[in-house]
């Protein structure tokens, strides 16, 4: 059995969405997918809209500096979209936990996978490990999954970029 099926990939997803917004429905589906996640999703008319609130909501906690009231945000997502925890062992996957009900539409899925998923990596890696690019004018997502968790840039570009502009600052 998978213990943690919502963490990093979850975080991940929500950071590729947000940096990336695909341009419809399929294309979000198709993320999901390259990011791990393999269940079929019925399709509603709206589904790319409320998506895109799933994402705006969790860009409200990863824009919270203080991390009693990021907790409460993330807490309170939760709260509104995952169920109680079930096993369950789809698409050959092996036994494994879903935070959410069967046969959820893609948004709410994603809230739920999304949600626990960032609160498992801020509670196993630290709240300091979620972000924004610290290049500017960058405003990219940094999910800070290295081991000494030092990431503060979304890319080698941007940290190449910030290099540079300190480098230019002391000449």
């Amino acid at each position: 059995m998978h213990l943690n099926p919502y963490g990093e990939y979850a975080v991940l997803l929500a950071a590729s969405l947000a940096n990336d917004w695909p341009a419809d429905r399929d294309g979000v589906e198709e993320r999901a997918r390259d990011l791990g996640m393999s269940m079929e999703f019925p399709v509603g008319t709206d589904d790319h809209e409320r998506t895109r609130e799933v994402i705006d909501a969790w860009l409200r906690v990863v824009d919270e500096p203080d991390h009693d009231a990021r907790a409460a945000l993330l807490n309170a997502q939760m709260a509104e979209v995952t169920a109680y925890p079930r096993l369950t062992n789809h698409n050959g996957e092996g036994w494994h936990l879903h935070y959410r009900d069967e046969n959820d539409a893609l948004p709410r899925v994603l809230a739920a996978v999304i949600s626990v998923g960032t609160a498992l990596h801020l509670v196993t890696r630290g709240q300091d490990r979620l972000g924004r690019c610290a290049a500017e004018p960058c405003v990219n997502v940094v999910v800070d999954v290295t081991r000494n968790g030092r990431q503060r840039y979304c890319s080698v570009r941007c940290a190449n970029r910030a290099a540079v502009r300190r480098h230019r600052a002391r000449g």
